[in-house]
This record gives structure tokens, sequence and C-alpha cells, in this order.
């Protein structure tokens, strides 16, 4: 139970003793009906729990037990309605609370005469039971903590608004650095490249494979980098690469000469955006790093869905040894945070049997 509800009941259950209290000091008849007043003083009460969840509802509950015990000969201050009433305007039911105040002043006096026989005395003792005064200052009670609980949510409001602003211009700022830094390197490779495969063409010579990849690697990256630019200016156009890229990912490896090859295991199923997104980038770090760095000749791509998990591991049978210690570049770091943040598990390390390997494991949130 949270501190909230055990205070509810705490504020109920004082309220309800204090009633009963004020019920059995009072001096009245005795008569059969007796019982019935002190259960409806209880009632009156405990019902106080339940103000948060139900304003409305308790304040009837406490309206009608305040007619009631008034009727049967109890002369006790309706305390329950005026907490019934602060809780309602606070919820933001005014006008049917007003309406429900007005209802009770008005009726207070026709119960109290069933007991009393004297319409002066009942007027007394309805007036003393529930004063206008006490329902204004509930009213605005409850009034100043709703409008001060509104103001909150809108400073709230107000600061992720301002939040989200920020983070706004922010990827703009980016995006204009990114064009304005490597939009024009990767055009000229790109021209550059396909200019060098035209005129080899063009002469009947055979153009390297080198070559190949890198006029391939030009266009990949003059694409990624227009996807890149629009998805910081507006993320909901050009989705991102996922699992369904990682194919062409080896497919254009072993175009620079590499022996790689995809093995998926497993069932294939949908994953979340995050998880589809980070496998892709770990399956193109890890093949860029074996084609500048390994000296490898053979690379294999492993992905395989487990009933909550999806494990990627990229193998490959460089250079690297369990005794060449390097640290890690900014590829393999951002790789880790962005394995971290989806709350998986990476390894990358050198092979006992030489090479190195990448191995990562993301949860898989299925009812996600």
């Amino acid at each position: 139970m949270s501190r909230e509800r055990i205070a509810d009941w705490a504020i109920a259950a004082g309220v309800a003793a204090a009633l009963l209290a004020t019920g059995l000091s009072k001096q009245h008849t005795a008569s059969d009906l007796d019982p019935i007043g002190y259960a409806l003083l209880i009632v009156s009460g405990l019902a106080l729990a339940a103000r948060r969840t139900a304003p409305l509802a308790v304040l009837a509950v406490t309206g009608l037990c305040a007619l009631g015990y008034q009727a049967v000969g109890f002369d006790v201050p309706a305390v329950a309605f005026l907490f019934a009433v602060y809780a309602a305007v606070r919820a933001g039911h005014r006008w049917i609370t007003v309406a429900a105040s007005v209802t009770l002043l008005a009726a207070l006096p026709l119960a109290a005469l069933a007991s009393l026989h004297d319409t002066g005395a009942a007027f007394a003792q309805a007036r003393d039971a529930l004063e206008i005064a006490w329902l204004i200052a509930a009213g605005a009670a409850g009034e100043a903590l709703r409008q001060a609980e509104q103001r909150a949510d809108e400073a709230e409001r107000t600061r992720e608004e301002t939040a989200r602003r920020r983070a706004d211009e922010e990827r703009l700022h980016i995006a204009r650095e990114l064009h304005d830094s490597l939009t024009h390197q990767i055009s000229v490779i790109k021209v550059q490249s396909e200019a060098a495969v035209h005129v080899a063409r063009k002469r009947g010579e055979e153009v390297p494979e080198a070559l190949l990849a890198i006029r391939q690697a030009g266009r990949e990256a003059a694409r990624e980098l227009r996807a890149t630019l629009e998805a910081l200016r507006d993320d909901s156009t050009s989705p991102p690469q996922g699992l369904a890229h990682v194919p062409e990912l080896v497919a254009r490896a072993r175009t620079t000469g590499l022996d790689a090859s995809l093995t998926i295991e497993g069932q294939r199923q949908d994953v979340p955006a995050a998880v589809d997104r980070t496998v892709y980038r770990i399956v193109q770090e890890s093949l860029t790093n074996v084609a500048r760095h390994a000296a490898a000749a053979t690379a294999s791509v492993r992905i395989d869905y487990r009933p909550d998990t999806l494990v990627v591991r990229v193998d490959d049978d460089g250079t690297a040894t369990t005794n060449t210690a390097s640290a890690p570049g900014v590829g393999l770091l951002g790789m880790r945070e962005r394995v971290t943040a989806l709350g998986g598990y990476l390894r990358a390390a050198p092979r006992s049997e030489g090479g190195f390997s990448v191995h990562a494991e993301l949860p898989v949130d299925r009812t996600s």
C-alpha cells in the first residue's frame, strides 16, 4: 500500500473516531435508532478513504450519512462532508459540489426536524451542523490546491516542451555540422571514384576491385549521410537501416576481397526498432574494422533469434591475438554504449584461436 493510501485511511479513521466520540459525548434521548446513528457516524468518516479515487461518491455518502444521523437525533457537525467538499473541488467538480452543498443545507433542517419536532430548534441544530462559512473555507482550500497543482503541471509541461525544443535545435545544429563537414568530402570521393571507373572502362582496362569497392562505399556513405541528415531534421522520415539490410553489408564486404558469410539461426521475429538498428550498426562497425585493421581473409556473421534475446556474433581470422592489447576505438565504444543502453551485453576481444570476435546479446521484450 502506498503512503498516500495509508495517509487516506489514517485520516478517515481519525475523522470516524472523532465523529463517534462526539456522538457519544452529546446528550440526546436514547432510542432504538442509536445503533444506526453510530453506524452512520463511522461510515461517514471511513468513506473518506476513497476521496481521491471517487470524490463524488464520497460526497454523496457523507452527505447522506449526515442527514441520517441528524434524523435519528445525533447533533454532530458534518465534518466528513467538509472533507468531501474539499476533495471534490480539488478534483475539479466545483459545480456539482456547490449543488450538493446547497441541497444538504436545505435538507439538514428537515432531517433534524424528524427528531426534534421543533422548527426553531431544528434550524438551529442544522446551522450548527453545517455552517456556510465552513463550506466556503473547505471549497476555497480545495480550489487553491487544484490551481496550485495545475500550475505545477503546466510548469512541468513547459519544461518538457523547452527540453524538446532544445533537442530539436541541437539536432538541426548537428545536421548542419555534418552537412558542412562531410557532404563535400564524401561527394568528392564519390565523384572521383565514379570518374576513375568510367575512364578505366572507356579505355578497355580492367577495373580494380578496390576501386569498385571505393565507388560502392562512396555511394553508400552518401546515401547514409542523406538518411542521417533527414532523420536529424525530421524523426518521422528516412527509416534507419536494420536487420533486413545486414545481407547487404555482408555482400558489400565480399567486394573488398573478404570471404564474408552470414548465418541466421532461430525463428525470425519482429524486434523493437532500437534493437533492429543496433544489430545493423554492430555488424557494420565490426565488418568495417575487419576491413581496416584485421588483415583477415574470412569473417563470419551469425545472428541467433532466441526467445527473449537476439544474439549477434562477428568473428574474423585476422592478426589479433590474446597477447595483443589495444585501446578500444571510437567505433567499439559507440557499439558498447548502444548495447548497454538497451540493457544488453557486449564482448569485443581477440579470440584464443586468433582473430577478433564481437559478441552481443540484446534483450527482446516480445510484449512491447
